[in-house]
């Protein structure tokens, strides 16, 4: 039951990430892609946090190093945005890294630089 935890909510972030990449294409900075999709998540009315502080634990213990999350939406879903050619095991190992550092439970990496939008939806 938790893989589809969020699922409404990750399919919304995924279709305004497409609507994006539909406009834009691949090419552009990681940054303009930020910028873009925060206004498509605004027009499409689904509420998020860019750059938001996240503690990071160790065990019990938070650690003095906080995670900046490109963007948090609905409060509970880390969102990382790539502009790379391709998602690599790489890119997936951190997301997973992250969210069980910030104990969170679904996550998602939205890569704008292939020729269609890619994406991966995690949960742990």
């Amino acid at each position: 039951m938790s893989e589809f935890l969020f699922k409404r909510e990750t399919f919304q972030i995924i279709g305004a990430a497409m609507e994006v990449h539909k406009n834009l294409g691949c090419g552009f900075l990681e940054a303009i892609y930020q910028e873009a999709l925060e206004l498509e998540l605004i027009l499409g009315k689904i509420p998020f946090v860019h750059q938001k502080i996240l503690p990071v634990y160790y065990k019990e213990y938070r650690l003095n190093k906080e995670y900046v999350a490109d963007l948090i939406c609905f409060d509970e879903i880390i969102v990382e945005l790539k502009a790379l050619s391709k998602i690599s095991g790489k890119e997936e190992s951190q997301l997973l890294n992250y969210m069980t550092a910030t104990k969170t439970k679904v996550g998602l990496i939205l890569n704008f630089g292939a020729p269609s939008l890619e994406y991966k939806r995690m949960v742990r």
